[in-house]
C-alpha cells in the first residue's frame, strides 16, 4: 500500500453494499464488471476521460485479488461493488469471514519461492486506501481505493 493509509474500521456496517453484479462466481466475472463500469464512466465523461492503461491494470488486479481472497479464505463473496470516480476506483468485496487478512511469512527463509500468499501484499501496494468493516450480519467488507493515474 502506498504510504500509511490503512484503516481498520471496527464500526459495524449495516450490511453488505449493493452488489454491482449478482454475486460474482469468479475473479473473471469481477474483472468484467470492473471493465464495464470503467467503460460506462468513460462514456459519460467523454472521450478525453480515458484512464491510463497501467492504472486500469492495477484496478483489475486488485479486484481479482480481493475476490480470490474472499473465495479462498473468506467463505465466498457475498457482495461486490465498483464505484469509478474521476481519479480513483473504489472496490468493495464482502465475504463471510471476520478474519482480517494478514501477509504470509516466508516459511522457508529468504530466497525461497513461495506459492500463494502474494494477493494481500499486492492489494496493499496498489491501493491508496484500504478499509475493513465488520458487518452486523457477520463477515466483513474490504474496500480498496485504487488511483486511476500511473504509479
Amino acid at each position: 500500500m502506498r504510504g500509511d493509509h490503512r484503516a481498520h474500521s471496527t464500526d459495524t456496517a449495516t450490511g453488505p453494499p449493493e452488489p454491482h453484479s449478482a454475486g460474482p462466481r469468479s475473479p473473471a466475472e469481477v474483472r468484467e464488471a470492473v471493465r464495464e463500469a470503467l467503460d460506462n464512466a468513460r462514456r459519460s465523461r467523454g472521450p478525453g476521460a480515458t484512464p491510463d492503461a497501467t492504472a486500469v491494470g492495477d484496478v483489475l488486479l486488485v479486484a481479482s485479488e480481493l475476490t480470490t481472497n474472499a473465495m479462498l479464505h473468506g467463505g465466498g463473496v457475498t457482495a461486490f461493488e465498483v464505484i469509478p470516480g474521476e481519479r480513483e476506483v473504489r472496490l468493495s468485496v464482502s465475504d463471510r469471514s471476520e478474519e482480517v487478512p494478514r501477509p504470509v511469512r516466508d516459511a522457508d527463509g529468504p530466497g525461497s519461492v513461495r506459492i500463494g500468499g502474494h494477493g494481500w501484499p499486492i492489494i496493499c501496494l496498489l491501493a491508496r486506501d484500504i478499509m475493513i468493516s465488520y458487518l452486523r450480519a457477520g463477515g466483513k467488507r474490504i474496500t480498496a481505493v485504487v488511483p486511476l493515474s500511473p504509479r
